[in-house]
């Protein structure tokens, strides 16, 4: 017998609800606002130095050179003044670098920087052969490693106390080639570094030079005046014989192997090469490979 099957009248399918939203949580608010500012004002990197770009002068000098120029301090002095706020033109202080000014301008001077400029140390050397002036080169040492405690001349006049910051910004003011010997000057002092290196030195430095050959009265005069380094017309110098076998050489220039180069252009062969003396300052007894700082009544 057949059975009655009650069917059952079929129910639409329950629609599935969109995930609500949910509410983001405290910590998820303030992340988002966090990125939102981050977006908006981005931390600052390290700032860059201010300078100025746009000039109503162009004509004008920059600061930093005019100061330069009046013999205040050195450029890169004058930068670092100007960012400490250590100087005045015509009444204001001027932080900004690069900042061009009319050539009359007052320029005052704040003492903090004088003090400054007077902390700064000038040392004196008397380099072996085998050093070199500047960086290291072809695995030869700088001769500025020999400025230490240890090699400081036990007779040196100046009562100065040596700390490590005398060490900081140190450089040498000039050159002496790593087969000569003799006085380098090494300095923090802008100053002394441009009345010594600056393109319009006329500083005197004396040389004792031990040569080989046979040197003419007309050789003579050619090296004291007349001879020129490539292209370059040599300043006139003073030289003489200060022996039998040495040569004294006072120049006002100091060109890349400019002694040894004028020695060969007259037949002569230089074997020793040592500058004894800086404009006013002297190498005296100072011992090779030892220093000293400059006195402050020495002058170049």
């Amino acid at each position: 017998m057949a059975r009655n099957t009650l069917k059952l009248p079929k129910l639409p399918e329950k629609a599935t609800a969109p995930a609500a939203t949910r509410a983001p949580t405290t910590r998820a608010r303030d992340a988002q606002k966090a990125k939102r500012r981050a977006v908006k004002d981005p931390l600052p990197g390290p700032l860059p130095r201010e300078r100025e770009k746009n000039h109503d002068n162009p004509g004008d000098p920059r600061l930093s050179k005019l100061m330069g120029e009046r013999g205040l301090c050195s450029r890169r002095e004058a930068d670092e003044w100007i960012e400490n706020g250590w100087v005045k033109v015509d009444g204001k202080v001027v932080t900004t670098l690069g900042v061009r000014v009319p050539r009359e301008a007052a320029i005052e001077i704040d003492p903090a920087a004088s003090r400054h400029q007077s902390e700064q140390v000038t040392i004196v050397l008397n380099k072996p052969v085998g050093y070199v002036s500047g960086q290291p080169e072809d695995g030869h040492q700088p001769a500025m490693v020999l400025i230490r405690p240890e090699n400081r001349w036990a007779e040196d006049p100046s009562r100065t106390k040596f700390v490590p910051g005398h060490l900081r910004g140190l450089a040498p003011a000039g050159r002496l080639d790593i087969d000569s010997t003799g006085l380098i000057v090494f300095t923090q002092d802008g100053r002394v570094a441009k009345r010594l290196i600056g393109s319009e030195s006329e500083v005197e430095k004396e040389y004792l030079v031990r040569v080989e050959g046979t040197l003419s009265e007309d050789a003579m005069k050619l090296l004291q005046h007349g001879m020129e380094l490539d292209g370059v017309k040599l300043k006139p110098a003073r030289v003489s014989w200060a022996n039998e076998d040495q040569l004294r050489f006072v120049l006002r220039e100091g060109r890349k192997r400019q002694i040894r180069r004028m020695c060969e252009m007259v037949g002569l062969t230089v074997t020793g090469l040592k500058r004894v003396r800086t404009g006013g300052v002297p190498l005296g007894s100072l011992p090779v490979g030892q220093w000293r700082y400059l006195r402050k009544d020495e002058k170049f």
